[in-house]
């Protein structure tokens, strides 16, 4: 278990990012303390420097880690962040004790963070109508097509047999906190 005198945990977050939202349901679902401090992405405040300073892609969630006597370390990223926190503190879990289960839950998280969140990303979509001058109707076509073809996947992948009353088997697990 974390000793809150001896580490302390700032996420950089914004509220409607789903990124920083998987990150939130981790922190609360094991129950650890964190400071939050929100980055205003409609205001840009992912650009200012000292901002980049911690995350050069100028990307939420970043996890800020100060522990006593050691130097500070910058984590990024949600997954990564995800199993930071399953290491810190191993209970509740969100991970199984089976090596190939381990492997399909994060097959699973990947699926949604790495093939369909991105694609349906504000900046993503944003770059599509201001730079390569998609109109709103090529724009939504295309976010409809990426999303569909990326819950279709799930989908079949929650078929198979290792699928319980969540992602994998009975217990909550990164997969559902992906989703």
């Amino acid at each position: 278990m974390i000793d809150a005198e001896q580490v302390a945990l700032t996420l950089y977050d914004y509220p409607r990012s789903s990124a920083a939202y998987r990150v939130r349901i981790a922190f609360n679902f094991k129950q650890l303390q964190y400071q939050s401090r929100r980055i205003n992405l409609l205001e840009s405040e992912e650009a200012s420097d000292e901002y980049k300073s911690l995350n050069p892609q100028g990307l939420v969630p970043v996890l800020l880690i100060q522990e006593k006597g050691k130097s500070d370390v910058v984590l990024t990223q949600s997954l990564a962040i995800c199993e930071y926190l399953q290491e810190l503190q191993p209970e509740p879990s969100i991970m199984t004790e089976r090596v190939l289960g381990r492997a399909r839950i994060r097959s699973l998280a990947q699926l949604i963070c790495s093939d369909i969140h991105p694609l349906d990303n504000l900046r993503v979509l944003n770059y599509l109508e201001d730079e390569l001058a998609a109109d709103k109707e090529v724009k939504l076509k295309w976010y409809q097509h990426w999303i569909k073809v990326g819950f279709e996947a799930l989908e079949q992948r929650l078929q198979e047999s290792d699928t319980g009353d969540y992602c994998h088997q009975n217990q909550v697990s990164l997969a559902d906190i992906c989703r």
